[in-house]
Order: C-alpha cells, then sequence, then structure tokens
C-alpha cells in the first residue's frame, strides 16, 4: 500500500492550479474518458518527476513541451526525464504546443492510436494492469463459477 506524501499532493495542486492554456485546451478533452474510454489523471508524480497526463490503465504518460523544451540542455533533461519514465514501465507521447493549438483533433487520434497499441501490445515490460475485478473463470461445460 502506498503512504501519503502530502509535499507530492500539494505540489500536484500547485501545478493543476497553474496549468498552461494548452495543458487545459487537452484536459477539456480528455477527461472524464472522453478520449476512448481511458481514464487520465493530471500531474502524476513519477519519482522525482511529474507527468502532465498519465493513463494508468495502459501506463501511457502524455506530455506536452513548450517553448521551453528547445535548447541543446533542455532536450537532454527530457531524455533523462524519458529514460527514467521508461524505466519505471512507462511509454511517452509528446507533442507541442503548437500542434495542440493548430491541430489538437490530429494530436488525439494519434494519441489514441498510441494508447491503443500500449494497451493490446504483448510486451510484458508495458503490459497493462490487469484488471481488478475480472471475469470467472469458466468450468469445463462452459458455465462461469
Amino acid at each position: 500500500m502506498r503512504r501519503a506524501q502530502p509535499w507530492l499532493t500539494n505540489r500536484s495542486r500547485v501545478l493543476r492550479a497553474n496549468e498552461t492554456s494548452a495543458e487545459d485546451r487537452v484536459w477539456q478533452a480528455i477527461r472524464s474518458r472522453q478520449l476512448g474510454g481511458f481514464k487520465f489523471v493530471r500531474q502524476l508524480p513519477v519519482g522525482q518527476y511529474f507527468a502532465d497526463f498519465t493513463c494508468r490503465e495502459c501506463r501511457v504518460i502524455f506530455e506536452i513541451d513548450g517553448a521551453t523544451h528547445s535548447t541543446d540542455a533542455e532536450l537532454a533533461d527530457d531524455a533523462v526525464r524519458s529514460a527514467f519514465l521508461i524505466a519505471n514501465g512507462f511509454r511517452i507521447f509528446r507533442a507541442h504546443n503548437a500542434e495542440i493549438f493548430e491541430n489538437l483533433d490530429g494530436v488525439l487520434d494519434t494519441l489514441l492510436a498510441f494508447m491503443e497499441a500500449a494497451d493490446a501490445s504483448g510486451d510484458t515490460e508495458f503490459a497493462a494492469a490487469p484488471h481488478p475485478n475480472p471475469l470467472p473463470v469458466a468450468k469445463g461445460n462452459g458455465e462461469r463459477e
């Protein structure tokens, strides 16, 4: 069982309260299982990082990159962050602010295809968590327990 870490919860709340306009636009489009029935959370702490949007079900993180992701140092930081997240079993989907404002539907369609591929993947490293309430196992005569 996870232990509560108030400072992480508070930092997540601050990040959600101060989201960018691109993050708000995406959130309005993906919240409440609007994208393919997948549930997303915002600003999930993963180690020392906070993921913009995360689908825990298929272990996909959706990162929105703004203008601050353009220098060599920032790109190197992103590579370190991505390596950490991948090592912790996540797949990462990135989009730039400009893409969000110019073609949100296209970004969401691509994200959905990425997530469906991750969800259907047989790769155990990235496999989705098992359903918390699986169907009963069928008996030999086709009846359920």
